[in-house]
């Protein structure tokens, strides 16, 4: 590996990481005791349009499987409820339980300071070079 792809690939990990484990920490301090990967599953569901366990898995680009493994235990938690559609009995969808908005709420302030904190750091909106190239590794990521 080339010297600027192992900066690249450690630059890319360390953030991922760090950026995981200060949120994560952000929760514990307020009380919530659900890992970071169930919080991302409460986002998918708020930002689908039909909240099933297709839609949410696609939305988290996993399989079917693990949404509903994930879905079983925030449902055991108390972050999520399971109904069916009252027009199509066969389809089972989720809602989101009061406490999952506290944490959707504490996981959006934590994304904003940290946008606000990039940009106010970094003076990024000046840097069409830095969006450019952010904007084509998020490209790769999706694909």
């Amino acid at each position: 590996m080339s010297e600027a792809k192992a900066i690249i690939n450690e630059l890319l990990v360390d953030i991922f990481n760090r950026i995981l484990a200060i949120e994560g920490e952000e929760l514990r301090t307020q009380g919530i005791k659900i890992s970071m990967n169930e919080v991302h599953v409460l986002e998918a569901i708020s930002m689908v349009e039909e909240p099933n366990m297709t839609n949410i898995a696609n939305k988290l680009g996993i399989t079917v499987g693990s949404a509903t493994t994930a879905i079983n235990t925030l449902v055991q938690k108390g972050y999520v409820k399971r109904y069916t559609d009252e027009t199509d009995r066969r389809k089972v969808l989720v809602s989101l339980e009061e406490p999952s908005l506290k944490v959707l709420k504490i996981h959006e302030t934590y994304h904003q300071k940290m946008i606000d904190s990039v940009f106010e750091d970094l003076k990024i909106e000046e840097d069409e070079v830095l969006i450019a190239s952010l904007k084509k590794v998020s490209s790769y990521f999706k694909k």
